[in-house]
């Protein structure tokens, strides 16, 4: 539905950290907000330089999961890219 390159306007808050498989994620790179045809709500996607997916995080509405991107990385809110709505 949108996604956001990040670049260097964007600055890490740390006000949340991501693991997987035990490892701080250090190199999110892309933000893209999905939604599934039979899920309700809609997923934030933390993805690498090459779009492939770190991890997600759920949200009961797209403000939802644009707010959480900027609660984690400053100066996002307006720079998102819609690609549907």
């Amino acid at each position: 539905m949108a996604y956001l390159i990040l670049t260097s306007n964007h600055s890490k808050t740390n006000n949340t950290k991501h693991y997987v498989g035990g490892q701080l994620l250090t190199d999110i790179r892309i933000l893209a907000i999905c939604k599934y045809e039979d899920a309700p709500g809609y997923y934030l996607f933390y993805c690498g330089a090459d779009w492939n997916e770190f991890t997600d995080t759920y949200h009961d509405s797209i403000e939802d999961a644009i707010d959480q991107a900027e609660f984690e990385f400053a100066n996002t809110h307006s720079d998102w890219i819609f690609t549907r709505k």
